[in-house]
């Protein structure tokens, strides 16, 4: 949606082994917004944007127009139940607009491969749920999170934290609960504790993420650590893999 960061760019880079032709949407999707002052405040930088787009390689940016995306009556795709949960919980109908956004821009596009940051965990599971459920012919990769200086998830948004040490908790908390050897739920309360006020957190969880189910503390193997908090107004994701052994 814009506001390119390094961590956008680096999925240029990504998928470049992989294609003859890149191609880069701008689109600031007003269906995945389920609060009008959020949509109203989201930057839009397009020509900052385009420039960057240009020095990464893009081949093409498209930036189209709502009409383009939207030309009539829009039908919104069904997140199902994993767009119930933990972000569905917190954004209702989030999910169904960015699906029905996605899947449109995979339509007019009609890409070979895309690819997705997994900083978006849950949105990266929903894109690939709804490519199979349409049989689209299309490979979904994966691009790993890319982190500040300070260990935080790039975002667009993170222009306007104000307590950017608070904001460092998140990857802190992260970090927390792979290193530990400790029970899981040991490890959820003492990362809870590492968050603190002022800090708001929505949810702090360790999933399995083939059933998106909270592990249990008999779990062993790869699990995935979700977390959602609130600060200075602003609203921040992580996520990251843990290993339970």
């Amino acid at each position: 949606m814009g506001a390119l960061h390094a961590g956008h760019l680096s999925l240029v880079d990504a998928i470049r082994p992989h294609c003859d032709v890149v191609v880069m949407s701008i689109f600031v999707n007003p269906l995945q917004f389920n609060n009008a002052a959020d949509l109203a405040k989201y930057p839009r930088t397009e020509d900052a944007d385009a420039a960057m787009a240009a020095g990464a390689g893009v081949d093409l940016l498209w930036i189209p127009s709502q009409s383009e995306i939207y030309p009539g009556e829009t039908k919104l795709e069904d997140a199902g139940w994993l767009g119930s949960v933990f972000e569905g919980v917190h954004r209702p109908g989030h999910f169904a607009g960015m699906l029905t956004v996605v899947h449109r821009l995979l339509q007019l596009v009609n890409p070979s491969v895309a690819i997705f940051g997994e900083k978006d965990f849950q949105q990266l599971a929903l894109i690939r749920q709804m490519v199979k459920a349409h049989s689209l012919p299309i490979e979904i990769l994966a691009g790993p999170t890319i982190r500040e200086s300070d260990g935080l998830a790039m975002a667009s948004r993170n222009r306007f934290i104000t307590q950017r040490e608070v904001a460092a908790r998140l990857p802190a908390a992260l970090r927390h609960l792979q290193g530990s050897s400790k029970l899981a739920s040991v490890r959820l309360i003492e990362a809870r504790h590492l968050l603190g006020a002022p800090l708001e957190v929505e949810y702090l969880e360790i999933i399995d993420p083939l059933t998106w189910a909270p592990i249990s503390d008999e779990f062993r193997g790869q699990a995935r650590a979700i977390l959602a908090a609130s600060l200075d107004g602003v609203r921040l994701i992580d996520n990251d893999l843990v290993e339970i052994r």
